[in-house]
């Protein structure tokens, strides 16, 4: 494997920093993993302080898009050891983006340990509040210095880490949009590339100045199936079933979702992977069938939906402290902080790495 180099930072600015008032996504750590492909090939893999990277106005990135990026998170245990959970499916998941989008991919095991350095590095900025963790981001970009749309053939390749609280502190309003659409079979819907990001944002304003939180997106083709929310899958509760869609290439293959769908198995429950329409939701609702809705996600985990708006229906829901969800987002955060056992061998310590 390649090598790490570690340069670090003189100062931190962690002492200036309070772990228990973050805005997320906006307090970033000391250092970050980056590494250059060239030639056909990764290098110079390095850790070192954060710094703003320069960028010519020609960069392929800022014209046609090639940019992908994975969203994980480190938690810490009773003991104070990091633990990272699935990195070998973000690994994986970060490769299927990359091949869809037509850029290098990563060695998964190079992939692993730049996060485990970077973690190991970063442990202190990790708060202790449960719900809380390190978030961390890997993410490349095209850096080719041309007009022309084609692949690039230079790449940057990124790790930032952040301490952030929990995504979502309340149930969540959702509405089911009629006028835009989040990504069709045989786009790049499953791949998490910045584009479909960006074209989210207009629906998601508009919804949260009709009073909703964020979108829920339906198929492109007759606006009928449900897909997937801005920020999450999307499971339903109908008659003691717990119904998710099936990820078929217009939807993200969340890992929270995979790891849901692991746990509810486990613990007895019926579950049914399958196309789900807003007709049948709205049927259910109407027949007191529809027991609960949430969401699951890196990063809100897990949360309750309230209301779901679709056309004329209001659908109003009242979610209970113990919900399923909530259930789920205890176990998931056990495994995070160690209190659960780990039956499934989702979850790694990361203990101090010699020299850094």
């Amino acid at each position: 494997m390649m090598e790490i180099r570690i340069d670090k930072v003189k100062l931190s600015k962690l002492p200036q920093t309070d772990l228990t008032k973050i805005p997320f996504g906006r307090v970033f750590t000391d250092h970050m993993f980056i590494m250059e492909y060239k030639n056909g090939s990764w290098q110079n893999a390095r850790i070192e302080g954060v710094r703003s990277i320069p960028m010519h106005p020609a960069n392929l990135t800022l014209h046609y898009g090639q940019s992908i990026f994975e969203g994980m998170k480190a938690s810490k245990n009773e003991d104070g050891v990091p633990l990272l959970f699935r990195a070998d499916m973000h690994a994986a998941r970060m490769n299927a983006s990359a091949k869809r989008m037509c850029m290098p991919t990563i060695d998964p095991a190079l992939f692993v340990e730049a996060v485990r350095q970077l973690v190991s590095m970063e442990r202190d900025w990790i708060p202790g509040d449960e719900g809380s963790a390190l978030y961390i981001r890997p993410f490349m970009f095209a850096t080719d210095e041309f007009l022309g749309v084609a692949p690039s053939e230079s790449y940057v390749f990124i790790i930032l880490t952040l301490p952030v609280a929990p995504y979502y502190s309340h149930p969540v309003k959702l509405l089911a949009s009629t006028d835009y659409i989040r990504a069709a079979k045989g786009g790049v819907g499953e791949a998490k590339t910045a584009g479909n990001y960006a074209a989210s944002l207009l629906a998601s304003k508009e919804a949260k100045q009709k009073g909703f939180d964020q979108v829920l997106w339906l198929d492109g083709r007759d606006f009928k199936y449900v897909q997937e929310v801005g920020t999450m899958n999307i499971f339903f509760v109908i008659n003691d079933k717990v119904i998710t869609p099936p990820t078929d290439g217009a939807i993200l293959k969340g890992i929270t979702r995979d790891s849901f769908l692991h746990i509810l198995k486990d613990k007895g429950y019926a579950v049914e992977i399958r196309p789900i329409s807003m007709d049948e939701v709205v049927e259910a609702y109407q027949n007191d069938q529809l027991q609960e809705v949430f969401g699951a996600g890196t990063a809100a985990v897990a949360v309750d939906v309230q209301q779901i708006g679709y056309k004329d229906h209001l659908i109003e829901l009242n979610p209970r402290k113990d919900s399923l969800a909530q259930l789920l987002k205890k176990e998931i955060n056990g495994l995070r902080s160690g209190k659960i056992e780990d039956r499934y061998g989702w979850t790694e310590p990361v203990y101090e790495v010699e020299n850094v």
